[in-house]
């Protein structure tokens, strides 16, 4: 089984450059998408539809903002839009599929790079989650947390830590907070299989050439619970896809 989460920068611009293409021919069995970035109009999903998907939107209440977007092959037994706080909910951060034996978490975290606000709005938002999460681990058999978490964990994560030490997705707090997270019974599906590997990152910067010369970080991940571990049998990054300033990032399960 294929699941796959991809931060699309705006799913018009990336249907625009393929993006249906790619899903045809990649077969995701669930693909979770985020920075949908609805507009005032309904988003169209007949193509996915086309494909054999049944969808499911969370966009935010504000136009070209943010939003998530879960399409999947199987039809889920539960569907949850939403986290349930209205500061979080207006902004389409969580979108949860529950399946007969694991649900899948689809989410998009806070950016924190527009200010101090923000920033902090992050941080609460983070300690939010983690709380969120803890709730729904006791409700759920197996779940898997894919999206966009504007957070590195590790120096390996991103190309130049030293001079990030500071920066949004990269500091103290938000390394600290990755680790008590995955200290709660998570496994990071990518460092578990293939491993402490360098230069493997989901995002790159449009300037300066950055995806050309692997200039990245490493924001995008599979966040797999203890019981279902023993099912990872690969995960990986996908960066020669191209419809978005992040790549693809898939983990497989047996």
């Amino acid at each position: 089984m294929k699941i796959i989460t991809y931060n699309v920068n705006g799913l018009r611009s990336a249907l625009g450059k393929g993006l249906l293409d790619w899903v045809a021919e990649a077969q995701p069995d669930v693909l979770c998408l985020q920075e949908i970035k609805a507009g005032r109009e309904p988003l169209d999903v007949s193509g996915f539809e086309a494909l054999g998907y049944h969808a499911y939107l969370h966009p935010a209440q504000k136009p070209g903002y943010s939003g998530v977007a879960t399409f999947s092959k199987l039809l889920p037994k539960n569907v949850v839009v939403g986290c349930g706080r209205e500061c979080y909910d207006t902004e389409g951060r969580v979108l949860r599929l529950d399946f007969e034996d694991f649900s899948v978490l689809n989410t998009y975290m806070p950016s924190g790079t527009s200010g101090d606000e923000r920033q902090a709005f992050k941080v609460e938002w983070l300690h939010f989650f983690r709380q969120y999460v803890r709730e729904l681990q006791a409700m759920l058999p197996g779940l898997l947390i894919g999206g966009d978490f504007n957070c590195c964990q590790q120096d390996i994560d991103l190309h130049n830590p030293k001079a990030n030490q500071n920066s949004p997705g990269f500091t103290p707090e938000e390394r600290r907070w990755f680790a008590d997270f995955l200290a709660d019974g998570y496994v990071d599906a990518f460092r578990h299989h293939p491993g402490a590997v360098p230069g493997h990152y989901s995002w790159w910067t449009f300037r300066a050439g950055a995806r050309a010369r692997n200039v990245g970080w490493r924001l995008d991940h599979w966040l797999v619970n203890a019981g279902l571990q023993p099912r990872i049998s690969s995960a990986g990054h996908l960066p020669d896809v191209v419809h978005s300033d992040h790549c693809p990032v898939f983990v497989e399960l047996i």
